[in-house]
C-alpha cells in the first residue's frame, strides 16, 4: 500500500463521517481543577445618604483617606500618553514648494470671488506655481527608506 492510498482512505473516512454526531465521551469528563478561576468576593458599594453628601461637599474628601490615595484611585485606568516629539525642521525649498502649492489656487480663488480682472500672465503664474510646488514636493519626497532605518528592511511605522 502506498502513502498516497493511505491518505486517500483517511480522506474518505473524513468525508463519510462529516454528518455524524460527535461522541459524548468528552462531555462526560470533569472540568480540570487547574482551569478553575478563584471567585473574587463581591464588592459592596454603599451609597451615602443625602445628609452625608451635604456634609462632605465643602471638604471634598474624607477625613480618614489621605489626598494622595484618593488621586491614585481616581486616576486608575487613565492613560496619559507621553509628549509627542518635536516637529522636524523644514528647509527653505520645501517651505516655498508648500507656499506655491497652496498660494496659486488661493490667489485664483480670491481673485475670482472679488471679481478682479486677471491678466494672462497672472493666471499662468498661479497655475505654474501650483504645478511647480506639487512637482517639487513629489521630487523631494524620495523613494528610499529613512536614513535611520538600520540594517534590516522591516516595517517602518
Amino acid at each position: 500500500m502506498t502513502p498516497q492510498s493511505d491518505e486517500d482512505e483517511v480522506w474518505r473516512q473524513i468525508v463519510a463521517s462529516f454528518n455524524d454526531t460527535a461522541e459524548r465521551d468528552s462531555a462526560d469528563q470533569p472540568w480540570p481543577d487547574s482551569e478553575n478561576v478563584p471567585a473574587e468576593p463581591a464588592r459592596r458599594v454603599v451609597k451615602p445618604s443625602e445628609e452625608e453628601d451635604r456634609e462632605d461637599e465643602p471638604s471634598g474628601q474624607d477625613d480618614d483617606e489621605p489626598m494622595g490615595e484618593r488621586d491614585e484611585e481616581e486616576d486608575e485606568g487613565h492613560y496619559e500618553p507621553p509628549p509627542p516629539p518635536p516637529l522636524p525642521k523644514v528647509d527653505l525649498p520645501t517651505k516655498l514648494a508648500w507656499v506655491a502649492l497652496f498660494g496659486g489656487p488661493a490667489y485664483l480663488l480670491v481673485a475670482a470671488m472679488a471679481s478682479w480682472h486677471m491678466e494672462g500672465w497672472a493666471l499662468f503664474t498661479a497655475v505654474a506655481a501650483f504645478i511647480g510646488g506639487f512637482v517639487a514636493l513629489v521630487v523631494r519626497m524620495g523613494d528610499g527608506p529613512p536614513n535611520d532605518s538600520g540594517w534590516d528592511d522591516g516595517a517602518v511605522l
